[in-house]
């Protein structure tokens, strides 16, 4: 079992944030590992008859191993960025750091030799990378683009959420339903079934966690020393993803305050934005914002920004009208 210890400055150092560079490398895994992903079935449905052979220089380097090289993944410089900005670091990465990575990669017996663009890039960096960066924004308008305001808001709720629970219960809120491989007990992260070797004590360095679509079922981890540990873990709600329709408003209280509000208030038990919403029920946009104009009015929902997008949720009182 892993275990990272915390200090007390550490548990103050917790931060949330997605990466669609991530969302990138992970779909491919999911690509080439899709067993037990039924999650994703529409998503996989949609996009593989529409991928050729401009994917190679990303299919050489996530065969479906344990192990993505992590200057595939950079750190995020903000809690929600955009491919660019992630982009321009991918491009900006050390030779050095890109063979070392790549070395390790060649120790997982899952991932095998070296094979194309990974040979490539290990011997002449910079222009394969160039060709990487490259496949990765072909891949991103055919794969992800088309479904990317959906996944991001559904990322941004989640990191909404998250950071609600740090605020308001801690390490244990945060942690409790995050991932079944997940434990904490006395300022310690327990990873099940991960290496313990892999094991330390932070020392002021904190924690990343990165909200992810495509990660799920399982999450990926970077814990070995130096540097800030990651953990890359499945989004909330993530159910709601590919879903048409939404669940029936309860008839009594339709009844009393409008069809159109119960819906929404039924459907805010996770954040999301009036254009998500908007798709989930079937409302108009206008309408959507009227209503949420009206139900923030009457204390039973509240809105916060997280990064560009404005999401509203079920407040205390909201969920006990609707419970009632």
């Amino acid at each position: 079992m892993l275990t990272l210890t915390f200090t007390a400055y550490d548990v103050t150092s917790i931060r949330f944030a997605f990466s669609p560079l991530r969302e990138v490398s992970a779909s491919i895994h999911a690509l080439r590992t899709p067993a037990g992903r039924t999650l994703h079935l529409p998503w996989f449905k949609q996009v593989r008859p529409r991928l050729g052979p401009d994917l190679a220089p990303l299919l050489d380097l996530i065969p479906g191993g344990e192990y993505i090289p992590d200057f595939l993944c950079p750190i995020p410089g903000s809690p929600t960025p955009d491919l660019t900005a992630e982009l321009a670091a991918l491009r900006a990465i050390p030779d050095e750091v890109i063979r070392g990575d790549l070395d390790r990669m060649t120790g997982w017996p899952t991932c095998g030799p070296l094979e194309g663009t990974a040979v490539e890039l290990y011997e002449n960096p910079a222009p394969a990378l160039d060709r990487l960066a490259k496949a990765i924004e072909a891949y991103w308008q055919l794969a992800i683009a088309p479904h990317w305001p959906r996944m991001r808001g559904l990322l941004e709720g989640d990191l909404l959420y998250r950071t609600r629970q740090l605020a308001e219960h801690g390490p244990a809120g945060v942690f409790a339903d995050m991932h079944p491989a997940l434990r904490w007990e006395n300022r310690r992260l327990s990873l099940e079934q991960r290496p313990e070797e892999l094991s330390r004590a932070l020392n002021g360095e904190g924690l990343l966690l990165i909200a992810s679509i495509f990660v799920w079922p399982s999450l990926f981890h970077r814990t070995d020393s130096p540097g800030q540990p990651i953990i890359t873990y499945p989004a909330r709600a993530l159910a709601t993803l590919w879903e048409r329709g939404t669940a029936p408003a309860p008839d009594a209280l339709a009844a009393v305050i409008g069809r159109s509000r119960t819906l929404l208030l039924t459907e805010l038990d996770t954040p999301a934005s009036t254009t998500d919403l908007s798709r989930r029920t079937g409302l108009a946009p206008a309408s959507v914002s009227e209503q949420l104009t009206l139900l923030l009015s009457a204390g039973l929902v509240t809105k916060h920004r997280v990064g560009r997008t404005m999401l509203y949720v079920r407040t205390p009182r909201g969920h006990a009208l609707l419970d009632g």
